[in-house]
């Protein structure tokens, strides 16, 4: 039985190992979700846009939504809701895709020397181009609207860069356990959905009583919501006593993902 590392370090070193498979996966992998049509990659700007126009005008049109301390405007409430979706988005693709990257992957698993676990890298970095992409059209809106954005944006990788140690921690470990158990595919779906509404994408934290707030800030996508808002809207700097801890987090929940999912990879070819 082959052994496979489970040390932190290895992580990165994976990644900078197989940089030019996953590089070359990933681009496979962007290009190959709009082969076909003839509008090709302009659906990934297309795409957002359209969430952005219809959740705004039911949250603001048919609910009449306003945020929380900010003005009556639709356009207010159209920008800072997207930052939350642009965030949500970026871990729903990653995390409802989780659950079958093996097994929609068997080529790959009957391959011994392929290495498995930058599976889940290819599937982050393509959320990534799309997240990115997100961002470039909030930018040129805000700077349409309402002209150079705040300085303080430059804080958004500070803020990112632990969220997507976190979402690499849960795709490792639902990739693996996907594999063993295929309901997972179906749950994930669904507790996707619920996450969606118990996380403030529509509202702000601020927004419920004070022991909602505490119960909120167990969601771990809250923090990544509310701090981009903060940096990228607002103008505010990110609260670094929180943002410290979201690091710690996320390392220890990446570390434990892949983990498990080296711990576990042996016996893939087996159940599928």
């Amino acid at each position: 039985m082959q052994k496979f590392s489970i040390a932190p370090s290895e992580m990165l070193a994976s990644f900078l190992r197989h940089w030019d498979l996953i590089k070359t996966l990933t681009i496979r992998e962007i290009l190959g979700r709009y082969r076909g049509s003839m509008l090709g990659l302009f659906w990934s700007f297309a795409n957002p846009l359209f969430m952005l126009v219809v959740y705004t005008f039911v949250f603001s049109t048919v609910f009449k939504a306003r945020w929380s301390g900010g003005s009556e405007s639709k356009t207010e409430f159209a920008l800072v809701l997207f930052v939350g979706l642009i965030v949500f988005n970026l871990f729903s693709e990653c995390i409802s895709r989780a659950p079958s990257l093996i097994i929609s992957n068997v080529n790959y698993v009957k391959k011994v020397i392929f290495p498995l676990e930058v599976l889940p890298f290819v599937s982050l970095l393509s959320a990534v181009f799309h997240c990115a992409v997100s961002l470039v059209v909030w930018l040129l809106a805000y700077m349409i609207l309402f002209g150079i954005p705040h300085v303080t944006a430059f804080y958004l990788p500070l803020i990112l860069f632990p969220f997507l140690l976190f979402i690499m921690g849960l795709s490792w470990g639902l990739a693996s356990i996907g594999a063993y158990l295929r309901d997972v595919s179906q749950f994930i779906g669904v507790f996707i959905t619920i996450l969606m509404f118990l996380s403030p994408v529509f509202y702000p934290a601020t927004a419920l009583p004070g022991i909602y707030q505490e119960l909120l800030y167990l969601n771990p996508l809250v923090p990544a919501i509310e701090q981009a808002r903060e940096v990228l809207y607002f103008g505010v700097p990110p609260n670094f006593y929180i943002v410290a801890i979201y690091w710690l987090v996320a390392l220890i929940v990446a570390w434990i993902g892949f983990a498990w999912f080296q711990k576990t990879r042996d016996g893939f070819a087996d159940v599928l």
